[in-house]
């Protein structure tokens, strides 16, 4: 069992990123199987492509409304449904068996969450293209450091506009898409050691593809 480092807890995805985790109601989403050939786009960015990493990116379809995304040809993906999340909501994990680090991606109808301040140091933030038609603030990606007494924890999730820096609050980061709710944020294995640390992973293989996964993201309105 992993243990994931996270800032605040997100209730009623608890129990969908659990069965994300072991595995239950899992499997390739529509689009992610042999019928659907990989699209031969790669990530963009400085940094070498790292074994085994083509770079070639897999379409992925959540079945419950018109969300979308691209992730790497070599990562894994799951989709969990049910099982104690409010009806009609799923989540999928997008996990890189190279460093364990993952997304999460959940659609549905409800979402909860507990903040608390912080001092902030944003990297980069980024309107999501396809997220565009949505309800303002505009979905952004983002990546950034909150410090709470001193001790960092390092975010890259989809946040409603672009975060403040200095002092604010924790963010929520629960986006309103059409009738549903979209909340998907990266969970990494081990802390990073500095800022410096996240920004030279960010600008490699594996934080580039993190980054192309949350600008992919696509909804279409029901």
């Amino acid at each position: 069992m992993r243990h994931v480092h996270r800032p605040y807890l997100i209730a009623s995805l608890g129990a969908a990123v659990a069965l994300g985790l072991t595995g239950c109601g899992s499997g390739l989403p529509p689009g992610a199987s042999g019928d659907t050939p990989p699209s031969a786009v790669a990530p963009t960015g400085p940094g070498s492509p790292a074994p085994g990493y083509s770079g070639e990116l897999i379409p992925f379809t959540f079945p419950n409304g018109p969300l979308s995304l691209q992730y790497p040809l070599e990562w894994h993906a799951g989709l969990a449904e049910g099982g104690g999340m409010p009806q009609g909501s799923s989540t999928a994990t997008l996990s890189d068996p190279q460093s364990t680090n993952e997304v999460t991606v959940y659609l549905g109808k409800t979402a909860d969450a507990v903040s608390h301040p912080v001092s902030r140091t944003v990297f980069e933030s980024e309107p999501v293209p396809g997220l565009s038609g949505q309800a303002a603030p505009a979905a952004n990606y983002s990546f950034y450091v909150d410090r709470m007494d001193g001790k960092p924890t390092y975010r890259m999730h989809l946040t409603a506009g672009a975060p403040a820096a200095g002092n604010s609050a924790a963010l929520d980061g629960i986006i309103r898409v059409g009738e549903d709710v979209l909340v998907a944020e990266a969970h990494f294995t081990k802390p990073f050691a500095s800022d410096d640390a996240a920004k030279a992973w960010l600008a490699g293989t594996e934080g580039q593809a993190f980054k192309a996964l949350f600008l992919s993201m696509a909804y279409g309105g029901r």
